[in-house]
């Protein structure tokens, strides 16, 4: 590994890794919260931020995608042009935006597809009216975080989500109860916290992109062009396929713990901690992946074709070895990890054995994000898109049922929590492999089209 490189990724994503456990402290705050309140506010956040999030996490991949194009603009030394081509992505937000405010703000079609109780309809699309609100600064915060992160400013983000992070606590609480001389909004009020939040975020980055000295050379506030829909069909023809590739990545996870709930209350908590820690450990690798991208995608912007493949590959490395003792931390400590989480014995017993299956998981997930990311440097995304719905919906979650629930060939039906973490994991090991040996192609056939 290069050490040169190996010290910036490293640097670069720990600063990520900060903020985005700091993210996921909103969602672990709200869920305690809106729980200490009543068992139906718990149910009603819960209903409302899993449709949020089927509709959230594609717009924001969208945007995410466009990292290696401000990252290469920097490597290129053409600082002057990141200012028109961030306006320019303006019309990308405002396009994500128009898709998923009409899903979230008119959501009957969701709760009538998720089987959601009559009785809680009324609540969870208030829900999800605020949350409809709340998209408009979250992806426009998204921008300033993918250009930040392009800049290797991750700092600048990873403080103010810590900011966020600190502010959302007391306000979710004192909105929810009632404290304070503020209303007692229930399970709305993580909502309406939520928005506020968004909204003092963006407002911070927007302050910052105008007053500090670092942006001065971008001159990001210049006069709105209109859309040019040379570079906009550009940007949509790496967003797009990129957004649906994490729609895919996300919802394989839900369909799995909607198919495992059949099995019972049971079935259902044991795979929850499973999830849980796979979602923890999987924020190492997605900050690996931006780090990555940003040091590849600004190599080749300098033409040094080369570079970006070491640097890649100091990526790959790095993401292998973490996410190896990773895997064999959490494997050591599987049983003291299902104790923290649940107190029935019944449950702890069942979450250390799925964390085996997690452990084994965590691998394959940190060198296919990490791929994922770089490949969006070299322009490959249809290639990662193709694979996660073959793989990942037909093998890891199509095949898991069957066997599960009918049997599969000469199986017979295994309808236990494991079946699907073994299809799942063996589904991902053969994507991480697919993916590797695409960015391995690509990036050789890069550098000796450079050395000709």
């Amino acid at each position: 590994m290069n050490r040169t490189d190996l010290r910036a990724i490293a640097r670069h994503a720990g600063t990520v890794l900060v903020g985005q456990w700091a993210v996921m402290g909103f969602s672990v705050a709200d869920t305690i919260i809106a729980g200490q309140y009543s068992a139906q506010a718990l149910a009603v956040m819960s209903l409302a931020t899993s449709i949020y999030i089927s509709v959230y996490v594609g717009l924001n991949g969208m945007l995410q995608s466009l990292l290696p194009v401000w990252a290469e603009l920097r490597g290129a030394g053409k600082d002057q042009e990141i200012g028109p081509s961030v306006r320019q992505a303006l019309y990308i937000a405002t396009l994500a935006f128009g898709i998923g405010f009409p899903c979230l703000f008119w959501p009957q079609l969701w709760l009538q597809w998720t089987q959601v109780p009559l009785e809680l309809w009324l609540q969870v699309e208030g829900y999800l009216n605020i949350l409809s609100i709340a998209l408009a600064p979250s992806l426009l915060f998204r921008l300033y975080g993918t250009l930040n992160q392009a800049l290797c400013h991750a700092r600048l983000v990873t403080w103010l989500q810590a900011a966020g992070l600190a502010l959302k606590v007391p306000l979710s609480w004192a909105l929810t109860f009632g404290v304070m001389g503020l209303p007692e909004l229930g399970a709305q009020g993580c909502a309406w916290a939520t928005l506020f939040v968004n909204l003092f975020m963006l407002a911070c980055g927007v302050w910052w992109l105008w007053r500090l000295d670092v942006y001065k050379p971008y001159r990001l506030f210049q006069h709105l062009s209109p859309p040019d829909w040379t570079q906009l069909k550009r940007f949509l023809h790496l967003g797009v396929p990129a957004g649906l590739s994490i729609m895919v990545e996300v919802t394989s996870f839900t369909l799995m713990a909607l198919f495992i709930a059949r099995l019972g209350a049971l079935a259902s908590a044991s795979h929850q901690i499973a999830a849980t820690l796979a979602a923890v450990l999987y924020m190492v690798p997605l900050s690996l992946g931006i780090a990555t991208s940003a040091r590849t995608g600004c190599w080749l912007g300098a033409g040094q074709a080369s570079r970006a493949r070491k640097s890649a590959l100091t990526g790959l490395h790095l993401g292998l070895a973490l996410s190896l003792l990773c895997a064999l931390a959490l494997w050591l400590g599987r049983e003291p990890i299902s104790r923290l989480f649940s107190g029935q014995t019944e449950v702890q017993t069942l979450a250390a054995v799925w964390l085996v299956w997690v452990a084994l998981y965590h691998v394959s997930d940190a060198l296919q994000a990490i791929s994922a990311f770089v490949l969006r440097c070299y322009r490959q995304t249809i290639a990662p898109l193709l694979v996660y719905t073959l793989l990942l919906w037909g093998v890891g979650v199509g095949l898991a049922y069957r066997w599960a629930y009918q049997g599969l060939g000469p199986l017979s039906a295994r309808p236990r929590v494991d079946t699907f973490w073994i299809s799942s994991t063996l589904a991902l090991a053969v994507v991480s492999v697919l993916l590797v040996i695409l960015l391995m192609r690509v990036s050789h056939q890069r550098t000796r089209e450079a050395g000709i």
